[in-house]
């Protein structure tokens, strides 16, 4: 994985009603689940403290673990490593968009926290920034790369973008070998064949990419 997100500290995690939500999408190795397990559940645990999810969490944060943690919302979305696929399909997003991203006067970024504050914001796999950017917190971004996860919310965060004015968004999915590009149209995102903020269109991004073998078990 590229540099994780800054290190954040979040002391109203130990509100009594705060809520916490688990994507349990992979075994956190990015292997598929057995039919019939429960690994597929998302889980919202309603009294973090009474259950030991204050404990869970603190072991999350001491350890790193907690870096593609997020907030939506006040409910703390609890999300599970990266696979070596994932990982692999990230790395070379980032070095594939480099030279596309210089040329527009752009910044190529791993892991950022994307939001105002710590109340909700959502960690994408990487972005492109427009000068200026910096701090912790990222208003918005000139794009944002989710790359898929079994079971994970990189579609769901679409609306949140959205309303965030992130101009494009490119999705991509190691599991399916699929890569869709799309750009922020009246409020929602569409499919695009090219890029309008970078020299690239979404035809020469898949010839680049090396999709990594997803084992199963």
């Amino acid at each position: 994985m590229s540099s994780g997100a800054p290190a954040r500290a979040f002391p109203h995690l130990r509100h009594p009603n705060l809520r916490v939500a688990f994507d349990l999408g992979s075994d956190g190795a990015g292997r598929q689940p057995h039919a019939g397990s429960l690994i597929h559940v998302r889980t919202l645990v309603l009294d973090p403290q009474t259950s030991g999810m204050g404990k869970l969490l603190e072991d999350r944060r001491r350890s790193g673990l907690d870096r593609l943690d997020e907030i939506w919302e006040g409910v703390y979305h609890v999300v599970p490593a990266p696979s070596h696929a994932h990982a692999s399909i990230e790395a070379q997003l980032l070095r594939i968009l480099g030279p596309a991203a210089d040329a527009a006067a752009l910044e190529v970024t791993g892991q950022c926290n994307i939001g105002d504050d710590e109340r909700d914001f959502r960690v994408p796999d990487g972005a492109l920034h427009r000068p200026g950017a910096a701090d912790i917190w990222h208003p918005t971004a000139a794009m944002v790369i989710e790359v898929v996860s079994p079971g994970d919310e990189s579609w769901e965060k679409l609306p949140f973008y959205a309303a965030r004015n992130v101009d494009e968004v490119l999705i991509v999915d190691p599991q399916q070998r699929s890569a869709s590009w799309l750009a922020l149209r009246d409020g929602a995102y569409a499919p695009i064949s090219r890029s309008g903020i970078v020299d690239l269109g979404i035809d020469e991004l898949a010839r680049q990419l090396r999709w990594p073998s997803i084992a199963q078990d």
